[in-house]
């Protein structure tokens, strides 16, 4: 058995946690959050140290069937919490879906906001045995003094010192591990890092009448800026308007009236708003897509620690799909924690970088293509230039879109990409799909959607200012 240390108790730390301690690690997690959840954790948990702690959430199918799978204690505590099960297909009118085929369940997942979610798995990692220790700051990391390549025998924290193993670092996109590896003499993880350039508009509702009626996609592109409609627990939900932080014209959305004014003008979204609302308009700006990688040209910059979810590579948020990287990538962990024991410190390191970079990279990366594409698509519009790479796969991802709104086995294979489960070429490896969609969607309208124009998005956040 290990002595395993994890930083952090958000959703990476605590699905790591559980799944090694059923694997009988010996799992510490320190958090450097005082409060523990209490019986309402979305009024009354304060968690600073996660800056979208109350910003919209959802859970995409992906993440849903890996905690059933790897960890159905607790996949039963989040819904028992009261998280919405929901089907982002079969939530669809049937005239947009058609009719139920082999093989939708798979759509299935459950969604609620952050703090309900979190305070959710934090009860089954205690019901599993896993310590938390909440209030307890990390500080830097104890090595064996070695250098350049330092193994990691714990950390250093505002407790004492904490001695272990191995060392996970799931900090999120705050992690201060490159830092610390520096001041321990280590070199410097090899870094992707470029501004993810979105900024995000958001409010959460509620209703004693349920959810909204779910009339279309809960992505939803438009002319200079996204809609995202996303479901959460007890009868509340949140709209976010996603922009490009070079929109200066949109910042007056920071207004509830400008912003209610703006989103009323999309049918597909306005009646989403029509409820009483439980927040302001909360904006999250200044987000990066970073990637970083410990192990350079064969070497680890160090040995004993690993970093998984975001503190190893971390996305735009408006995809949802961060929650799905983390518990794939907890499952990675400790499945080549099977195959390499943590003794062979050096061989630990390297394999689950190897085995990181075949699993875990290939989503980052296509999502970061989506990323770059739908920014420079923004700001095209923005700008008065319609944005028509020269890159095919961003051209079938549009008509793919556009295919889906009329077309149920197109619908059915765009709804298996954004939910993560499939890649674009295992869907358009669907036998006929491709010409349906070449048929349906080349010659749709870039936002095929009902929604007002630039000039008519501007007229309405001009009227709403007054």
């Amino acid at each position: 058995m290990t002595t395993t240390t994890i930083l952090g108790a958000g959703l990476a730390g605590l699905t790591t946690a559980m799944m090694l301690t059923a694997d009988g690690h010996d799992v510490t997690v320190l958090e450097r959050d005082p409060a523990v959840p209490g019986d309402e954790p979305w009024d009354d948990w304060e968690r600073p140290g996660v800056n979208q702690f109350r910003l919209p959430h959802y859970l995409l199918p992906r993440w849903w069937a890996e905690l059933r799978a790897e960890l159905p204690s607790a996949a039963a505590a989040v819904h028992a919490a009261g998280a919405t099960a929901i089907s982002p297909l079969l939530a669809l009118p049937a005239e947009l879906r058609g009719d139920q085929r082999d093989g939708d369940d798979r759509f299935a997942t459950v969604t609620a906001r952050r703090p309900v979610l979190e305070a959710a798995l934090a009860a089954a990692a205690t019901a599993a045995g896993v310590t938390v220790r909440r209030g307890v700051r990390v500080t830097g990391l104890r090595t064996d003094g070695r250098r350049p390549v330092p193994r990691v025998t714990g950390v250093t924290t505002t407790g004492g010192a904490v001695d272990a193993d191995l060392v996970i670092d799931c900090g999120g996109r705050r992690s201060a591990l490159p830092a610390w590896l520096t001041a321990a003499g280590a070199r410097p993880p090899a870094e992707e890092r470029a501004d993810a350039g979105f900024v995000y508009y958001a409010r959460h509702f509620r209703s004693r009448h349920g959810l909204p009626e779910i009339r279309s996609l809960l992505v939803q592109p438009y002319d200079s800026l996204s809609i995202l409609t996303l479901p959460a627990d007890h009868g509340t939900w949140s709209v976010v308007v996603t922009s490009s932080a070079k929109d200066r014209a949109l910042r007056a959305l920071r207004d509830p009236a400008v912003w209610s004014a703006a989103v009323g003008r999309y049918p597909p979204a306005a009646h989403w708003i029509d409820a009483e609302p439980i927040t302001g308009v909360e904006v999250m700006a200044g987000l990066e897509d970073r990637l970083r990688r410990y192990v350079i040209d064969g070497s680890p910059v160090a040995t004993g620690v690993v970093a998984v979810g975001d503190a190893w590579a971390c996305t735009n948020p408006s995809l949802g799909r961060g929650a799905s990287f983390a518990i794939i990538h907890a499952r990675v962990l400790r499945d080549v924690l099977r195959e390499v024991g943590v003794a062979d410190h050096d061989k630990l390191v390297r394999r689950f970088d190897e085995v990181t970079a075949q699993v875990v990279e290939p989503l980052y990366r296509a999502t970061n293509f989506v990323d770059t594409h739908r920014l420079a698509e923004i700001d095209g519009d923005v700008a008065g230039v319609p944005y028509w790479p020269d890159d095919p796969r961003w051209l079938a991802s549009k008509a793919l879109f556009a295919a889906a709104l009329s077309d149920p086995g197109a619908l059915r294979g765009w709804l298996s990409i954004s939910s993560f489960l499939a890649t674009p070429d295992e869907v358009f490896a669907t036998p006929g799909l491709r010409d349906r969609v070449l048929a349906l969607g080349l010659q749709a309208p870039q936002y095929p959607l009902p929604g007002p124009s630039r000039a008519e998005l501007l007229e309405a956040v001009a009227g709403g200012t007054r």
